[in-house]
């Protein structure tokens, strides 16, 4: 079977650069190959009360699927090159923000209409961080919740199903450079095309470094972020999220001069776990209907790592941890800031004194046991910081859920088309190593499918 472009992956980057394809040039005929599921069969069966933790299912439905990582995700597109990803090092800084505008309006049309866009520009926020020697990132936030995330990816599907030829549940094991493009190789067919793009997101990470090994495509080594998720009574950060919503704060800590950042912050949300590669890590999901939201807020705090000679794999780095953390805990473990501080475990009686309720079951414990002291001291002392702009941050009720942590692919090396050495083979979205996020992944879709089209 012949195609002119086959994408593969599901996720944002694959999404709008079959969208834009459609709308550009509908007589192109397209496929999208994605390993997950349709979006109307993406279900993780943890549900509280019969199966509490995760059981690891083929093909993890937060994960991937129709939608990627991004389908369950709060629906945050932040318009900004502060953040996100290095797109704009590739295509200009000009060019990435207009795409993201690009891809705003297209999800206001599927659905998104009525959502706020958030700024921090110009926000009271940036003096009062600045004064206590933080410094909060300027961005626009388009938040559309999970609730409406999700209906905008429905309608976007029903727009491309009888457009494209999706093929769910059907991993690609390898691309092979042929004559006249390039052959898809699954696990019963083989498929050819003549331009590929490939968008696997985070979740692809280890088989997109197997295929650049095998297509001889240079890479190097990215970053892993690691950390803990932190969940605190709504009230604390009120003050910030209703004008904000998204408040990307940075700090630079006073023992080591590790910078700790904010990320991922969900108002009203609540916390799950994720399974990469089988290793279950924590994340945050808000959503826009207020009957769904919950009186806590969560948001990652994350430090950066980049390893160089000798050592370069920084996502195994980040895997060791996060197995260490299943392996104490079964899963995710959840820990009070006060036992933290006082070099003690949580323990289900003293999470049960607690005043604050856990929107995610897991296993008390102690994180000091987990990650490295570098680390946690830094996440401390991030803590303490945010205190003097969100006093009660660093109150001893404060949950912790570690791990959480964000695997970055190998940045491969591209072209200002993102266009691999091999003409017509795109490589885009995180699974790049390139972009980190849900805008700079649509973003990245529309440029190749654009530059396919001219």
């Amino acid at each position: 079977m012949n195609y002119d472009v086959i994408i593969i992956g599901a996720g944002p980057g694959g999404i709008f650069a079959a969208y834009e394809l459609m709308i550009q040039k509908p007589e192109l005929k397209v496929a999208v190959f994605e390993s997950g599921h349709a979006l109307n069969k993406r279900f993780c069966p943890i549900d509280g009360n019969k199966i509490k933790s995760c059981i690891g299912c083929k093909s993890c439905s937060i994960m991937s699927g129709f939608g990627g990582a991004g389908a369950f995700s709060d629906g945050k597109y932040n318009i900004t090159n502060d953040f996100g990803g290095t797109l704009f090092e590739y295509i200009g800084k000009k060019n990435a923000l207009d795409l993201m505008r690009y891809v705003d309006e297209i999800n206001l049309k599927f659905g998104g209409e009525g959502t706020k866009l958030y700024s921090t520009a110009g926000t009271r926020f940036k003096t009062l961080c600045i004064q206590n020697d933080l410094h909060l990132l300027d961005a626009s936030v388009r938040h559309l919740g999970t609730d409406i995330n999700y209906i905008v990816l429905e309608n976007i599907f029903a727009f491309l199903e009888n457009k494209v030829d999706f093929f769910f549940d059907t991993p690609v094991d390898s691309i092979e450079a042929v004559e006249g493009g390039y052959a898809v190789k699954c696990k019963d067919n083989v498929y050819e095309c003549e331009k590929c793009i490939v968008s696997v997101g985070r979740s692809g990470s280890k088989w997109m470094e197997k295929v650049c090994k095998e297509l001889n495509i240079p890479t190097k080594s990215n970053r892993v972020d690691l950390g803990v998720r932190v969940e605190l009574p709504a009230t604390v950060f009120a003050h910030l999220t209703d004008e904000l919503y998204e408040s990307k704060i940075v700090y630079r800590t006073k023992q080591y001069g590790d910078k700790v950042r904010t990320f991922c912050m969900n108002p009203k949300g609540a916390v799950v776990n994720e399974n990469t590669n089988g290793i279950i890590t924590v994340n945050g999901h808000s959503y826009e209907d207020p009957s769904l939201q919950t009186e806590n807020t969560n948001f990652a705090l994350l430090v950066s790592k980049h390893f160089s000679e000798p050592f370069k794999d920084s996502n195994g780095y980040g895997e060791s941890i996060a197995r260490l953390s299943n392996m104490l805990g079964g899963g995710v473990i959840v820990q009070r800031f006060g036992d933290l501080i006082r070099g003690r475990r949580s323990t289900p009686k003293r999470m049960e004194d607690a005043f604050i309720t856990p929107t995610l079951q897991a296993t008390p414990g102690d994180l000091s046991l987990v990650l490295p002291k570098r680390l946690l001291d830094g996440i401390i002392e991030m803590i303490y910081a945010l205190d003097k702009v969100a006093p009660g941050t660093a109150n001893d009720d404060t949950l912790l859920y570690g791990v959480e942590v964000k695997f970055y692919n190998m940045e491969v090396e591209v072209n200002d088309k993102l266009e691999s050495r091999y003409k017509g083979l795109y490589i885009i979205g995180d699974g790049s190593g390139i972009t980190h996020s849900l805008s700079h992944a649509s973003a990245s879709g529309v440029h190749v499918a654009r530059d396919i089209v001219k």
